[in-house]
């Protein structure tokens, strides 16, 4: 197929701007054809130099533009379930980036809603699959090597939180990427979580609970705990270790320039999730592009962002009554199988 891929692009932010840049630069196959923001003049800048591409306020003119055969959600998250059920009536395929709709409820509208069409039309982007060093991980715990997976230990750090960042987007926001890499990786639901609170960080915001312990058990009876301290101070730093009954393995160490000069050495720590992930996000868009071209529909699924919201929501009712907190799920449809 000789005919780029017309997108529509809803959301023009930080997340939106480089995901523009990206079809237009760096993925082959595609090009931006339209760009929705109820900041037009943000969405202006965001498309500056590239042409035929038409900017609107709202998303259902977006959707309608002239060449668009695909679409790419990056607004914010409330924004999503709307956006979805607006591309799933016009038969669009989409890339939706996490989360799928942060409360589990809608999240689960939108799995019904796919259900009913009977066929697959939405990627979750959980762009951690698609990371060169986390699919190195996902292959040798699949493999057996290691034998049976019994602990995943990570670690989630950013510089600093963005202005209104609250205590429970540390779970539902930050920690999102670590249960959908969980669930990926050892390939079992999660199925509750505690929450366990250290004294804050005096470099947090006032009154955000910063840095948090989570703790989640899984189906199959392994225990994966993930450090997650947004106003670190230092970089973005993304870490797994995986515990098995014969080894182990981590990652997240060598992803850097180690710089030597006189009198010492200096190793690069990335400031944030764009630098870090760049990669995968380039990878991640480029296979949703090539299934897209050809009628498929590959990688995180409806349900898998389903998923990840209601043990996000879960996290956040432990965080706030500091016990344990089971994780209810609906019944998985056969189309997700």
């Amino acid at each position: 197929m000789s005919e780029l891929l017309g997108v529509a692009v809803l959301g023009a932010g930080h997340m939106g701007a480089d995901h523009i840049r990206r079809i237009d630069r760096v993925v082959s196959g595609a090009r931006v054809a339209a760009v929705a923001d109820p900041d037009t003049g943000r969405a202006k800048d965001a498309v500056a130099g590239i042409d035929g591409v038409s900017v609107h306020s709202e998303v259902a003119a977006a959707l309608d533009a002239p060449g668009v055969r695909a679409v790419l959600i990056a607004s914010p998250g409330p924004a999503h379930e709307e956006a979805l059920l607006a591309a799933f009536e016009r038969g669009l395929p989409v890339l939706c980036e996490k989360p799928l709709v942060p409360e589990s409820a809608g999240a689960l509208r939108v799995v019904e809603a796919e259900t009913r069409l009977g066929r697959r039309l939405a990627q979750v982007g959980f762009m951690r699959r698609y990371d060169a060093e986390y699919q190195r991980l996902k292959s040798l715990l699949d493999s057996g090597r290691l034998g049976r997976p019994l602990m995943l230990h990570c670690t989630h750090r950013n510089v600093a939180s963005p202005p209104g960042f609250t205590s429970a987007m540390l779970v539902n926001s930050s920690v999102s990427h670590e249960i959908d890499a969980a669930r990926w990786l050892l390939g079992h639901e999660l199925t509750a979580v505690t929450v366990l609170r250290p004294r804050p960080s005096s470099h947090a915001p006032q009154g955000l609970l910063d840095p948090q312990f989570v703790l989640f058990e899984t189906a199959a009876g392994a225990l994966v705990d993930v450090e997650v301290f947004v106003n670190s101070g230092f970089g973005y730093q993304v870490r797994c270790e995986a515990v098995c009954e014969s080894g182990t393995a981590r990652i997240g160490d060598e992803h850097t320039m180690v710089v030597t000069t006189a009198g010492g050495a200096s190793e690069e720590v990335a400031r944030d999730y764009l630098v870090r992930f760049a990669d995968a996000y380039d990878r991640e868009v480029q296979a949703w592009v090539d299934a897209t071209r050809v009628g498929r529909v590959t990688g995180p699924s409806v349900w898998d962002g389903y998923a990840a919201s209601a043990v996000a929501e879960a996290g956040v009712r432990a965080l706030e009554n500091g016990g344990r907190v089971s994780v209810e799920l609906a019944p998985r449809p056969d189309l997700y199988a």
